[in-house]
């Protein structure tokens, strides 16, 4: 993690007027993400933020250097919505509130959107969000299952499938039918529920599930090495 500035060391020794700079970057490439998308200009994210194209890249080596920084609070409120999933008494209502409430962020922020469906390949702090996360989604469908609520063959591998989803349906019903996404996460969670004895085709593996995530990662331009986001914007 050495050219990630996102975690706090990168943030001591830091000048005042570097470290204004540095937040004027991450607060511009927040709102611009959140706008276009992970993939968006980074020239665009200098110019909002009033800085040159130099300073910017001083700060974030690689485009996805500059994503964590921006997100990071976000990976972390991701690992805390599933950690309060799991703490529900009901199991079926905290797996829905879970499904629910991911979806409903996507919804209205295309970069966390991006987000929720990539893999970032060198990020020290959305490695450890995703372990917490990965954890805490593995018991939450133990928990389920176990109390005969949700389908012997659901997987965790399926939440994935259903942000996958849920990501292009916002993408093309944002602006002319913001709402479309809760019809979609509704028959989902129906067909979710036990008593379901229709058998479904196989679910992806957690390998293919890593490698597509790590593959719609480099579509946005997350590598991890490489000005990428100079290359790309």
């Amino acid at each position: 993690m050495a050219a990630t500035e996102s975690a706090g060391t990168a943030r001591r020794g830091l000048r005042a007027d570097a470290l204004r700079n540095r937040q004027r970057i991450v607060e511009a490439a927040r709102q611009i993400f959140e706008e276009q998308g992970l993939d968006a200009p980074l020239d665009e994210v200098a110019e909002r933020a009033g800085v040159g194209a130099g300073t910017l890249y001083r700060r974030f080596p690689t485009r996805e250097d500059l994503v964590e920084a921006a997100f990071e609070d976000e990976l972390l409120r991701v690992a805390a919505i599933t950690e309060e999933a799991l703490r529900r008494e009901d199991p079926w209502a905290g797996f829905c509130m879970l499904v629910e409430r991911l979806c409903a962020a996507m919804a209205t922020d295309r970069g966390l959107s991006d987000l929720l469906t990539v893999r970032l390949p060198t990020s020290q702090v959305a490695a450890t969000m995703g372990e917490r996360h990965a954890q805490a989604l593995t018991q939450l469908v133990r928990r389920a299952q176990e109390a005969g609520v949700l389908r012997e063959d659901f997987v965790p591998e399926d939440i994935f499938l259903f942000l996958m989803a849920n990501a292009g349906v916002t993408q093309v019903t944002r602006h002319a039918a913001p709402h479309a996404w809760r019809r979609l996460i509704a028959y989902l969670l129906a067909a979710c529920r036990a008593g379901h004895s229709e058998p479904l085709p196989a679910a992806p593996t957690p390998l293919q599930t890593e490698r597509a995530l790590l593959g719609h990662a480099e579509t946005k331009g997350l590598r991890p090495t490489g000005r990428d986001g100079q290359n790309k914007s």
